[in-house]
């Protein structure tokens, strides 16, 4: 039996991270995504401890400022495409504002470290967006693209097919036949 799992990012890391911790006996606070402070001294050997237990999860502590400042954008690129945030703001306005930085200084640093642009990644996030709900089948075409901040269904049907292959019709058509076989 093949099961679909509608799966929420940032409390199962969450949980990790306070597991850890825990085990670990470090007196911590998540600040928000992917940021915690340690409000204790902590050794070295302690830190490597964490940060190998952390690596067995696919989680890195982040050392380097600007991998610090990329992370931070990817995060928050993620938390407003899959979290239920109103924002009417455009996404340049609302990642300088969110980070504290001019639009184009984020957006350099971006490219130059990651070979994409924010605006590409944004729509690869979009995308996955879309697909997660197409998967979950609650919502119409026109209600996830309303939901994603989309012009029209048209607009969102163009940049799923250029990053997918496929249409969302055609995606949806592929899911149900597997759901269907499944069943069978």
């Amino acid at each position: 039996m093949r099961l679909f799992l509608k799966l929420d990012i940032n409390s199962i890391c969450k949980t990790i991270i306070q597991e850890q911790c825990e085990k670990l006996a470090l007196e911590y606070e998540i600040l928000g995504f992917g940021e915690v402070n340690i409000k204790s001294a902590v050794s070295d050997a302690k830190l490597q401890e964490l940060s190998e237990k952390l690596a067995v999860y696919g989680i890195q502590i982040i050392e380097n400022q600007k991998s610090i400042l990329i992370q931070k954008i990817k995060d928050t690129i993620v938390e407003m495409v899959f979290s239920d945030i109103d924002t009417t703001l455009k996404s340049s306005v609302y990642l300088a504002e969110k980070l504290n930085h001019s639009y184009g200084y984020i957006s350099n640093l971006f490219s130059e470290v990651t070979y994409t642009s924010i605006e590409n990644y944004i729509i690869i996030q979009k995308i996955e967006r879309v697909k997660q709900l197409l998967l979950i089948n609650e919502l119409t075409l026109t209600e996830i693209a309303y939901k994603l901040n989309y012009s029209s269904v048209a607009h969102l049907s163009t940049q799923f097919k250029n990053i997918t292959g496929l249409t969302p019709s055609a995606f949806q058509r592929i899911i149900g036949k597997r759901r269907n076989n499944i069943e069978i």
